[in-house]
């Protein structure tokens, strides 16, 4: 399994990086993000929305677990973080397998309901600006994508 880094230095770089991605991606595609609070991830996110056309303001779904937002693909936006020691499924074969582009956030939390074939993004703080994306394809279509991205 292949590892990419990227490096941002500032909320708009770790934004175009996930508006960039956003136009590789196909229905039915998994993105999960891991990393510390305030690492990145609803920013990431909200990039990836901005990417496909999604116009309503973007916010962490802690409460929920899951919003829905519409644009070009709907975009499934999933805080599991709630769910951690929780064996309950809600329905993620829906999402994963739907017709929209599912992001989870605390991934690691549903580990047993994850597709196979998903893109996993570690954002790691590094300072006030700074941080390291590590993105790790677990399918060759999330290879190709990987290294569009990054060249």
């Amino acid at each position: 399994m292949s590892e990419y880094k990227i490096e941002t230095y500032s909320e708009k770089e770790t934004t175009h990086i996930a508006q960039e991605l956003a136009l590789l991606l196909k229905p039915g595609d998994v993105i999960t993000l891991e990393g510390n609070l305030g690492a990145g991830k609803t920013t990431f996110t909200k990039g990836l929305a901005s990417g496909l056309g999604v116009k309503r303001t973007v916010n962490s779904p802690t409460f929920t677990i899951v919003k829905e937002y519409h644009g070009e693909l709907p975009l499934y936006h999933m805080d599991v973080y709630r769910l951690e020691d929780s064996d309950e499924d809600i329905g993620f074969d829906e999402y994963f397998n739907g017709d929209g582009i599912s992001v989870v956030e605390w991934a690691h939390f549903i580990e047993p309901y994850l597709p196979d074939s998903r893109l996993n993004i570690n954002i790691t703080y590094v300072d006030e600006h700074k941080r390291l994306l590590e993105f790790i394809p677990y399918s060759s279509h999330f290879e190709q994508i990987t290294q569009e991205l990054i060249g």
